[in-house]
Formats: structure tokens, C-alpha cells, sequence
């Protein structure tokens, strides 16, 4: 394990990175740990309110996130002043991401259906985090050879087709396969070769005169969500906490 971890990790300069995940990963549990038991009532934990305002996590967390990411630049990724730099950064990005869906609605809906996007949104950042950590390059760069990888048109042209299927499954409403997809290009070439969902601008340009796919495309997300919605709500609500009913 120590020999992986210095040959895939350490060697690489990814050490960092794979701290500011853990601080990440680790921030958000610990984070929605306390917020569940202030919930129930439990614990010594409280709101934070001086002067009667309620200062929300995302709070401390932009200030970690500013502290830590003007230090990287300044250590410029290099001894132990990286370290911190990237602790305190995946520290201020939990915190920050846990009340994602907070910012989105400039309101408080974080006990609401609304406050699930937030953990959404932790967990593909992890999973993006984690597949770059693994040794994938964002839009299929890493699958090229060490021969092709001189030539600058290839590069471009390869980094082009991958973000232009990025953006075809993000224009088809699928959001997460474009986000995955942009760092592993077969996962975002399934989701644009698909029917796009319902709503989609895709839908909305291609679809409208199309009734046959319109109603196709209506059938498929149908099923898709009833089939994936519950067992994703029952994941968020053991990781995050059921939302007010």
C-alpha cells in the first residue's frame, strides 16, 4: 500500500489533492452529522446566531476556501505549506457545497426536497475528484499516446470532440453523465447518443415536431426516474437526513 501510494500518489505531485478530498469528504459527513443532531435536538450543538442572525456554514466555509486557495498559489503546490493549503480548502469546499442548494435558491431550503441537490453535488465533486486522482484528464486527454501527445492538433482536436460530447449529453438534460463524461468521454458519448429528457433544449429544438420521439423520450425518463429516484432519495436521506415533509 505505502509503495502505490508513493509511486501513484506522492511521485506525482497528487498528494495534495488527495488530502483536499479526504478534507472534503470527511467536512461534509462531520458537518451533516452535527446539523442532524441540532435538528433533533440533541447534542451540545447549536445555531450560530450573534446579534439574533443565523450565519450559515457556507460562511466559514468561503473564508477556508479563499485562505486555501490563495496559500496553494502562493506555495505554489510544493512542502508542507501545501498540505494545509489543501486541507483547509477541501475544509471550506464541504462546508461551502453542503449548503450548495442554499446559494442556488438564496433561500434556507436546506431540510427541504429542494436541499437534495446539495448532496448531489458533494458527491459528483467527489467522484470527479476521485477519477482525476486515479489518473484521468479531463475530456480524454490521458488516452492519448506519448507520440500523439506532441503533435498540438491532435491534442486539440481530442480535447475538442470530448467537450463537444460533453456538451451535447448536458444539452440532452443530463447534467451529471456531462459532468463524469467530461473526464471519461464514453460516459458522456452514451448519454448524447440517448433520447434526450423531457425539457431539454435538445427536446425543446429537435423533438417538437417529432411527437413519436417526444412521447419515446417522455416513456424512457418515466422509467428512469421511477426506477433510480427512490433508491437515490433513500441513499440522501441515510447520508444527509430526510427533508421536512
Amino acid at each position: 500500500m505505502g509503495h502505490w501510494l508513493d509511486r501513484n500518489i506522492v511521485e506525482p505531485g497528487k498528494l495534495p489533492l488527495l488530502l483536499a478530498l479526504a478534507a472534503f469528504v470527511l467536512t461534509f459527513l462531520v458537518t451533516r452529522v452535527i446539523t442532524r443532531l441540532i435538528r433533533a435536538g440533541r447534542g451540545p450543538f447549536g445555531n450560530i446566531r450573534p446579534g439574533g442572525l443565523h450565519v450559515h456554514h457556507v460562511v466559514p466555509g468561503i473564508v477556508l476556501m479563499v485562505i486555501g486557495g490563495f496559500g496553494s498559489v502562493a506555495v505554489r503546490g510544493h512542502g508542507p505549506g501545501a498540505v494545509v493549503a489543501a486541507v483547509l480548502f477541501g475544509c471550506g469546499a464541504g462546508l461551502v457545497l453542503d449548503e450548495f442548494a442554499l446559494v442556488l435558491h438564496l433561500d434556507d431550503v436546506y431540510w427541504t426536497e429542494q436541499g437534495r441537490k446539495s448532496v448531489e453535488i458533494v458527491v459528483l465533486t467527489a467522484a470527479l475528484v476521485g477519477l482525476v486522482l486515479a489518473g484521468f484528464a479531463p475530456f480524454g486527454v490521458n488516452e492519448l499516446t506519448p507520440d500523439e501527445l506532441q503533435s498540438r492538433s491532435i491534442v486539440v482536436t481530442n480535447t475538442l470532440i470530448n467537450f463537444l460530447v460533453a456538451l451535447f449529453a448536458l444539452a440532452k438534460g443530463k447534467p451529471r453523465i456531462a459532468l463524469i463524461g467530461a473526464v471519461v468521454p464514453l460516459v458522456a458519448l452514451v448519454g448524447a447518443v440517448r433520447l434526450a429528457r423531457p425539457g431539454s433544449p435538445w427536446a425543446r429544438r429537435f423533438y417538437r415536431h417529432r411527437p413519436r420521439a417526444r412521447r419515446k423520450a417522455r416513456v424512457r425518463a418515466y422509467r428512469h426516474d421511477a426506477r433510480w429516484a427512490a433508491v437515490r432519495n433513500r441513499l440522501h436521506d441515510l447520508v444527509a437526513g430526510a427533508p421536512d415533509r
